[in-house]
């Protein structure tokens, strides 16, 4: 990383960390060459890049001044409340019905699980694709099989091990997707029956797993800024055979929720005395703002119990279907159940991703995507306070491409999502994120979108949402 960039993303931090707010003057030029010890022409660069993300703007003769999109303008959603009831799941014809409307082409896709494609670079990727088509061999049939090409195995190891996670390509095993894995997971070390505790809310595939596998479910409340609540998982790990754990340590879908690197550390070891798995998805974990990099809770194992699942489906090639399991102590049983389903992921797909990466290009595209989610993201903020109705609350993410919304609570999310959809923009309903039926005026919005979509779609949806109000 260029030294104005290293100087870009430390400014980036006092922002988004409210020591410069909105309105507030930037240190000068000068100030800030002397203070971060680099030459001006360092700071002009560095404050050109903030500039392009939309976090300051000149003023003429006066100098830089924090953006007015950086206010957070509106309060964040409260925790769900801690209720530690056995559930069965019974989600699947909502999140159908929901996910059916999102296939439209012809709407503004606020509601989808993806970022735009554009944002993707799709060009190189097919440039790798024909590269691996070319070079295929009939024995890469047999070579490409689980646990996966040994080259990306390699690839992916050695991107954890530069960021001081111990993993070894032996450790990889390569899936159709983060979702073939988290299931195949939970699939390995749970009958029909068990108890697995979960986060609420908690991503609708989760809950489409559990009730597919006939297993009952514990909801542990998420906090919007630090994720699990680890004093109810306590509880609920005292008062209840729990046999698994799945949670989003990293940007969670739906809320957005981090979990600081102590919290992790400490879920780790209170599962670990309890010897319950955790299946760990960190499907946003390089979607990180600023230069900090997202450490899994992968990082603290030392006895094998943490299940982490990731993919670059969501970070840089969402058709190829290609993500990871570092299964730890249930490697080689996940393996045998990979191969007893659907025996290996696409050799074409793994073959081009690992010559992408071997190319160098990967952390380039990351930068330049955190850094667009990012302005995306304080722009959608902006337009949410500017045209929501009054009450309304939401997450403030460090990372990935969702905001989680709590309306005011006369407002029915459900009745918003079809009215929305009725005026050509998706939305997700808070209902689809819980066991429960919990949510009921909460909505999930993707700000990974492009921007003319989104303001456009965002005056759309808080019209409604005034109207719903009045009813």
């Amino acid at each position: 990383m260029k030294r104005y960039e290293m100087l870009a993303d430390a400014l980036a931090d006092l922002i988004r960390s409210g020591t410069l707010v909105a309105g507030d003057k930037a240190p000068s030029v000068r100030q800030a060459s002397a203070q971060y010890k680099v030459s001006p022409s360092t700071v002009f660069q560095a404050y050109y890049l903030l500039e392009s993300r939309g976090l300051i703007r000149a003023r003429e003769r006066s100098g830089y001044y924090v953006s007015d999109n950086v206010k957070h303008l509106l309060p964040e959603p409260a925790p769900s409340p801690t209720t530690l009831l056995s559930t069965n799941v019974e989600v699947n014809e909502l999140v159908f019905s929901v996910l059916d409307a999102m296939q439209a082409t012809d709407i503004a896709p606020l509601g989808t699980a993806f970022p735009a494609p554009e944002l993707f670079p799709l060009e190189k990727l097919a440039h790798s694709l024909a590269r691996a088509n070319r070079n295929l061999t009939p024995g890469d049939s047999g070579t490409n099989l689980s646990p996966g090409n040994l080259l990306l195995r390699r690839s992916i190891a050695l991107r954890y091990r530069s960021a001081g996670v111990s993993v070894n390509a032996d450790d990889v095993l390569i899936t159709n997707g983060a979702m073939e894995g988290l299931t195949l997971s939970l699939q390995a070390i749970t009958k029909p029956g068990d108890l697995i505790a979960i986060e609420s809310p908690a991503f609708y595939a989760v809950l489409q797993s559990v009730e597919r596998l006939n297993l009952k479910a514990i909801e542990i409340p998420v906090h919007p800024n630090e994720g699990m609540d680890l004093a109810a998982l306590e509880k609920a790990l005292e008062q209840h055979p729990i046999r698994a754990c799945w949670c989003m340590t990293n940007f969670q879908n739906p809320m957005g929720a981090t979990m600081p690197d102590t919290k992790k550390q400490a879920l780790v070891s209170m599962l670990t005395t309890h010897q319950v798995p955790l299946i760990e998805d960190d499907v946003y974990g390089e979607l990180y703002f600023g230069n900090q990099y997202a450490k899994p809770a992968k990082t603290y194992d030392t006895d094998g119990l943490v299940i982490h699942c990731s993919s670059f489906s969501k970070s840089l090639a969402p058709g190829y279907r290609i993500g990871w399991v570092l299964a730890g102590r249930f490697q080689e049983l996940i393996r045998r159940a990979k191969l007893m389903t659907t025996l290996a992921a696409s050799a074409p797909a793994q073959l081009a991703i690992a010559d992408y990466l071997q190319r160098g290009n990967y952390d380039r595209h990351l930068r330049r995507l955190r850094h667009l989610l990012e302005d995306q993201q304080s722009q959608m903020a902006k337009a949410i306070a500017e045209h929501f109705p009054a009450g309304t609350k939401v997450t403030r993410p460090q990372g990935g491409y969702f905001l989680w919304l709590e309306l005011p609570e006369v407002i029915d999310a459900l009745e918003l999502y079809r009215l929305s959809l009725e005026q050509g923009v998706n939305l997700a309903p808070g209902l689809i994120f819980s066991a429960s039926g919990a949510y009921s005026h909460h909505i999930r919005l993707n700000y990974g979108q492009p921007m003319g979509q989104i303001d456009s779609a965002i005056e759309i949806v808080g019209a409604i949402a005034k109207t719903l109000m009045k009813c």
